[in-house]
Order: C-alpha cells, then structure tokens, then sequence
C-alpha cells in the first residue's frame, strides 16, 4: 500500500475537510438543543472546521513520523491514521461544544453517540476518496537504464521512456532513442539475444529489431508498424505481440 508523504497535498487534503466540516455543521445540524439560533450555528460550524483541520494536522506529522522510521505503509498504518484523526477530532470537538461558545451540555458519551458516530460514517469515506486521490499525486520517478557493450566507450545511460527502438547491425546492436525531442542513434558492440534478456520490457517485432512498447502509434501497413519519429518491419511470427498492445 501507498503513502504520499507530501505536507503540501495534505495541507490541502486539511482545508478540504476543514471546508466541508463547516458545510456539514451549518447546514445538517447534527444536534440541537436549547436556544441555538443562526448566531451560535455559525460558531458550531466554525469551530467543528478548525478541529478537523488541526485534526487532520496531527494525522499528517504522525504519518510522515511513522513513514521515515519504517520505510513502508500498510492497511494496518493506514488505519491508524483514521484513529488519530477520530481521537483529536472528537476531543477538540467537544471541548468547543462544551465551552462558552456553544453552551453544549451532553456529556462524552451521549456526544460521542449521537454526533461523533454519525459523522464519522460520513465523513469516512470523504477522507478515503482523498487520500486514495493524493497517491495518484506522487512524482513518478525518472527511470535510468543503462547500455553497455564489450567495448569500454560502449556505454549508453538514457531516461526509460526516451528509449524507443533497438535493430540489430551485425556485431553492433544500434539504440535509437530521444534527447531534447530528437531521435539520436548509437551503435554498442553487444546482441540483441543479450539486450532483451537484460531489459524484459522491450518486445521482439523481428528478428532484428526490439520496441519500447510505450513508442509504438500505430500501424503503417499490414507489415510495418509506426514508432515515435521512425518505422520498422513486422515478421509474422511477432505480429500478435504487436496486436495484444
């Protein structure tokens, strides 16, 4: 399981929910009880959106705490940041409630009950959707492979993506790849039996020729495919690899 460490999108993910509780309180009303006029709603609501924010604080810095010391997230971790954000919400929620700004009189357990439960069955599943929201966020990182040949000076170290081709030259396997949107060639003294054991993800589209699978656009003709600023024959023993894309 995945954990976006990033401050910056849970800060967000705090003002949402921070938003939104005040939404919930001043329109839904999850109690009522005395003299409470448009006046103290608007208080209610102001204070439930500052202690779920701050609540949602306190979930930030224990998870970030959690994730440098492990190293790793799980279903268990991550329940566990829904407990933090329960505790210090129901706490600074009723201490607000209780204080002179509300007047709330329901002592903790009937205010746990009859508010906290119902909000947390509502409010649940919004914090689900936004941090399953802020994985998607994460900075892919830029994935390097490296060529080498038999020779010293046969060495090649491009960006993953960038590597669209590689042909067979007789002794030499010829890479042709992107640098600042041009296609560049090199030639490294190696085979292409050796290349596609060492780079998995490339596919066979002929006996002399690999694809980066991610290059391909689309076919040409019944026996020539379109690459990102080039072309290369299909055999027909490789042509149901290309049509599984």
């Amino acid at each position: 399981m995945k954990l976006n460490p990033s401050r910056e999108h849970h800060l967000i993910i705090g003002i949402l929910l921070s938003v939104w509780s005040f939404v919930f309180s001043f329109f839904a009303r999850p109690f009522e009880h005395g003299n409470m006029d448009l006046g103290i709603w608007i208080n209610v609501s102001v204070g439930f959106s500052i202690a779920a924010f701050l609540s949602y604080s306190f979930v930030a810095i224990y998870q970030n705490i959690i994730f440098r010391k492990l190293n790793k997230w799980n279903i268990l971790l991550e329940l566990s940041t829904y407990f933090v954000f329960y505790f210090f919400y129901s706490i600074l929620t009723y201490t607000y409630y209780r204080s002179p700004m509300v007047y709330g009189f329901y002592d903790f357990p009937r205010f746990f009950t009859e508010i906290i439960l119902n909000i947390t069955l509502i409010i649940s599943p919004i914090i689900f959707l936004l941090r399953k929201y802020a994985i998607k966020l994460i900075p892919k990182k830029e994935e390097y492979i490296i060529f080498k040949g038999e020779n010293k000076l046969d060495f090649l170290k491009i960006k993953k993506d960038e590597l669209i081709c590689i042909s067979n030259s007789q002794n030499y396997v010829e890479i042709f790849f992107l640098e600042n949107e041009q296609l560049k060639t090199k030639l490294i003294r190696s085979s292409l039996k050796k290349i596609q054991y060492e780079f998995d993800f490339l596919i066979q589209v002929h006996r002399s020729h690999l694809i980066n699978p991610t290059h391909f656009k689309a076919w040409k003709d019944s026996n020539t495919i379109l690459l990102t600023q080039t072309e290369l024959p299909v055999s027909k023993s490789y042509k149901n690899r290309i049509l599984s894309l």
